[in-house]
């Protein structure tokens, strides 16, 4: 279904909404290919640090274009889609564990979420406001993919709990500047403008609980089975 939307003005299900999807779905399989491809060679470094550049530039814009002109609202950085590519741009560059154990499950669970219900308003594609919206989001998830199913980095159950524990450190900073500035990053505070799956899932802040129930169990389940293969490969 392609939804009708006033001229201008980006609609999720809306034929640039799919553009988006469409993007993901073919580089996807793509960068995991190269990454196969290239494991064992020099271009993958070379590979993985211009992906890292180019993050760190579409992101760094995107960070500009939100804080002009300055605002509480939109301009300081703590929605962790503003984490969220710097982490993976880190990961890709330095190969560090930690690093991309924070990519995995906040790019292939958190970012994921605009593929499904976009936080998007404002102009539509070719507008900076689309092209930078989605770059950022679609390259994180591009990056994490490309690190774990193409290089072949692997999570486990110490990656798990960091990413619990900074994203716990996370929520309490942001939500504490949100009660003071009167903010709503990371919709912690409230549900976001538009339609998302906070929306049935109770009021602020019931809705909080089964959100990071549900955290835990997804991450906990994308962790099992690479401890589960390593532990495999471990066995004589």
């Amino acid at each position: 279904m392609i939804a009708v939307t006033t001229a201008g003005e980006f609609s999720p299900y809306g034929l640039s909404h799919w553009l988006a999807v469409g993007v993901f779905a073919v580089g996807a399989p793509l960068v995991v290919h190269l990454g196969r491809t290239q494991r064992t060679t020099a271009r993958a470094q070379l590979f993985s640090r211009v992906f890292a550049a180019t993050i760190v530039v579409v992101s760094g814009a995107d960070l500009v274009y939100e804080a002009v002109p300055p605002t509480l609202e939109r301009s300081v950085p703590l929605h962790l889609s503003d984490l969220v590519p710097l982490v993976a741009a880190y990961a890709l560059y330095f190969r560090r564990a930690w690093a991309h154990a924070l990519a995995y499950y906040w790019g292939l669970v958190l970012s994921t979420q605009a593929l499904i219900s976009p936080a998007l308003t404002g102009p539509d594609f070719p507008h900076a406001n689309y092209l930078l919206f989605w770059g950022s989001h679609l390259l994180a998830m591009l990056a994490a993919i490309y690190l774990t199913w193409g290089l072949g980095m692997r999570v486990d159950w110490r990656g798990y709990r960091l990413a619990v524990a900074v994203t716990l450190a996370w929520a309490a900073v942001t939500m504490t500047f949100n009660g003071v500035a009167g903010t709503n990053y990371g919709f912690l505070n409230g549900t976001s403008d538009t339609v998302s799956i906070l929306d049935v899932l109770g009021p602020w802040p019931w809705y909080l609980l089964p959100v990071a129930a549900l955290l835990l169990a997804v991450w906990a389940l994308m962790t099992w089975p690479w401890v589960r293969l390593r532990d495999r490969d471990r066995a004589p």
